[in-house]
């Protein structure tokens, strides 16, 4: 699907392009590999989910669809970004 299709069909989605990743981190999540990537000049972590490892977007340039959600962990809000699709640039 198209990221105009998306984006059409889903309000809540955010496409951003071209953003410097300044830190990927992975690690084991049950049966999957959940990714958290911090983007330059943003305070909230952008976090998805595969089945495998993926390369290090370290340094890389990547376009992403996303929508902003709040976790709840200790009684404490906090907000970050759910990666629905994630390509280099």
């Amino acid at each position: 699907m198209s990221v105009d299709k998306l984006l059409k069909r889903h309000q809540s989605l955010t496409h951003s392009e071209n953003m410097k990743v300044v830190s990927h981190v992975q690690r084991q999540d049950g049966d999957w590999v959940r990714h958290t990537v911090m983007i330059e000049n943003v305070d909230a972590p952008f976090v998805f989910k595969r089945t495998k490892p993926y390369q290090s977007l370290q340094g890389a340039r990547v376009n992403m669809t996303y929508y902003r959600t709040v976790e709840t962990v200790a009684g404490m809000e906090f907000e970050q970004m759910k990666v629905v699709r994630i390509k280099r640039a």
